[in-house]
């Protein structure tokens, strides 16, 4: 029987996307070239924080309607989301976007609570995620709903929407070939997971316009180091010497950081586009076909609001 809407990808936004769309009674099927544990999103830090999106008032929203739902997760083993607390250095309140006014608790920092070579910076609590855990549960609660997920590639938006009512299209990074959109484009990131030495606190100083930057994300498995974002970068095999540079930036902050043993590398193509693609067309069969991808290096903290919005777009 032919599904009322197909979902294509299954990253967390199409996973997140196929939930909601199956929890409002649609019939739902993704289709996804390849399973979840191995998209971008298995491989994110996994920290809620509008980080290279745009544009930026939509993104601010789409993260503010997501961060209720992930605080509601949190406590829940099976999710894997949890509540942290942590600091972001090199900016004040006021440089941030006008949604860090909603975040409950987000203040500037105090001199004490900053390392050594920051002067400003911002303390909150936030969701940290274990993404094999968050999109594993994703998964069984789609299927609880009612939906499936079929490893099988699509070779054309409108071939799918031939046996559907609708498309949803969450191919991030594939959208490139698919659509075809040229302006998706790869933003190479490369992470570390160490043994966790006692980290228990999250740290970032990033910047959306810079190569590289500084996370250090403290998870079940170990602790995640970061990062690089390098446009244009295609290559997934991990570089030996950014590693040691993402190490060495993160042992700056955390000294005990430098002699943990090293768990395991990361490599991840983050769907990079000028501004988020949320909206709807038609196929030529008739179909109301919605777009939703090209969320950078947001995916995960704009999640459920950009699933909220397309559903709603589904539902014309």
């Amino acid at each position: 029987m032919a599904s009322d809407v197909i979902v294509v990808g299954a990253g967390v936004i199409g996973l997140t996307s196929a939930v909601v769309l199956a929890e409002r009674g649609r019939g739902v099927k993704v289709l996804t070239r390849s399973p979840s544990s191995e998209t971008t999103s298995a491989v994110a830090g996994g920290l809620w924080w509008p980080y290279r999106i745009q544009p930026q008032e939509a993104a601010g929203r789409w993260a503010l309607r997501s961060l209720p739902v992930m605080a509601g997760l949190a406590g829940q083993p099976e999710t894997g989301v949890r509540m942290a607390s942590g600091t972001h250095a090199g900016l004040t309140p006021a440089e941030l976007g006008p949604w860090s006014a909603r975040v409950p608790g987000l203040r500037a920092a105090r001199e004490a609570e900053l390392p050594r070579g920051y002067d400003r910076g911002v303390r909150t609590r936030l969701p940290l995620l274990d993404m094999a855990s968050h999109l594993a549960y994703l998964q069984r609660r789609l299927a609880a709903a009612g939906g499936t997920v079929t490893v099988r590639a699509v070779r054309s938006l409108a071939q799918a929407g031939e046996g559907a009512a609708a498309v949803v299209n969450c191919t991030g990074l594939g959208a490139r070939d698919l659509v075809p959109d040229p302006s998706v484009h790869p933003v190479r990131g490369q992470l570390v997971v160490v043994e966790n030495p006692g980290v228990e606190e999250w740290f970032t100083a990033v910047d959306d316009h810079k190569g590289d930057s500084l996370y250090v994300f403290p998870q079940p498995y170990g602790v995640v180091l970061g990062g690089t974002a390098r446009a244009h970068a295609w290559d997934r095999t991990p570089s030996p010497c950014t590693a040691q540079a993402i190490i060495s930036r993160c042992s700056r902050v955390f000294p005990r950081l430098a002699q943990a043993r090293i768990l395991g590398h990361r490599v991840g193509l983050r769907p990079g586009r000028p501004r988020v693609r949320l909206e709807a067309e038609r196929l030529p069969s008739g179909a109301r076909l919605v777009h939703n991808y090209g969320h950078g290096g947001a995916g995960i903290t704009v999640s459920w609001g950009c699933a909220l919005e397309a559903a709603d777009l589904v539902e014309g």
